[in-house]
Order: C-alpha cells, then structure tokens, then sequence
C-alpha cells in the first residue's frame, strides 16, 4: 500500500491573484493530496498589524473551489508545527520570498525533527497582495474636494447576494480558469 502524500499551503490568500494560484498548482504537483491553510482575520491582524481586505469566509470559499485545493482549512494558530499536530502533512509549500527568514529557518529546524519536508515556489514579483492592497488604498484616497474618493465594495455577504451578477461573474472565472489549465 503506497503512502499519500498530503501537503500543506498556508496563506492569507487576500486579494487571489495569479502569484496564489501559482503556488497552490505548483503545490499541488508535488503532492497527492493538497490541504490549503487561510489565516482567520484575528492571524493576520496579530502577524501583520492590519486584517485583510477580504474576509476570511471569502477568502475560503474562493480557495476551497479552486480544482487543485483537495481541502481548505482554517487556520488560527501561528505555530505551523502545531498546525502539523492537528492536520498531519508531509510537506510544507511557501513562496521563496520566506525562504532565509530567521522564521522559517526555524520552522525548517523543527520541521526536519518531524520529517516533514519544506518546499519554496518562486514568488511572483510583479503582483502581490500588498501592492494590489496599496494601490487600492491609493484609489480610495480623495484627490482634491471637487473629486471624492473611490468606495470599496461591500462584501457579498453584506450586499445581499446579488445571484445574477455573481452568476455572470463566475462564468467568466470558469471560463478565464479552464484557459489557464489548458496552458499548464
């Protein structure tokens, strides 16, 4: 009987974009089975000193429906290891740009005791979440009294679900996505 792989991606996951799913198809190429971790907002505020734009109900449900997401999984604790105790990977998958850090260095340390292996996807420097984030904060501010500042959009959950233009939304998602696996 053949042992299943099971790896491991934690993340925010805040403002998807292309470097996220990158890592999550990369991620799950190394593995059988690919369990995804996204942060709660309470994480990330204590770890970044702001939450995120997206909540995180949000931020689970796009990452629980990407094809190459076995499962999505909350995670609420810092400590990866304790994460490891709770979920039971082989593997751990994080973009390169964590790679050196004296966090991750130890996290490697630790994670050698285990057995389990740490694996770094190039990060993608021309997108990230922090600079989308920026320039949305740029847009919101007012430029002068005669030009008001942009309005974010409410939350789905807070708009009262407008089905008919999320439907359309999301066959434009499905249709950009099946583009980009018939590219892989």
């Amino acid at each position: 009987m053949e042992l299943t792989r099971i790896g491991f991606a934690p993340g925010v996951y805040d403002l998807f974009h292309i470097g996220h799913l990158n890592i999550l198809r990369q991620a799950r190429r190394h593995c059988d089975r690919l369990i995804v971790g996204v942060a709660t907002d309470d994480l990330v505020k204590r770890l970044k000193g702001r939450p995120p734009v997206v909540p995180l109900a949000e931020r689970l449900e796009i990452v629980s429906n990407l094809r190459c997401v076995d499962v999505a999984v909350v995670e609420s604790e810092e400590d990866k290891l304790e994460t490891w105790k709770r979920i039971g990977f082989h593997v751990i998958f994080k973009g390169d740009d964590w790679r050196g850090t004296p966090k991750w260095e130890a996290l490697e340390r630790r994670f050698a005791q285990v057995g389990v292996e740490v694996v770094y996807f190039p990060y993608t420097m021309h997108t990230s979440s922090t600079l989308l984030r920026g320039s949305l904060e740029l847009l919101a501010q007012p430029k002068s009294p005669e030009m008001p500042s942009a309005q974010l959009a409410e939350p789905l959950d807070q708009e009262g679900r407008h089905e008919q233009q999320v439907g359309h939304q999301q066959c434009a998602v499905n249709g950009k996505e099946d583009v980009l696996t018939a590219q892989e």
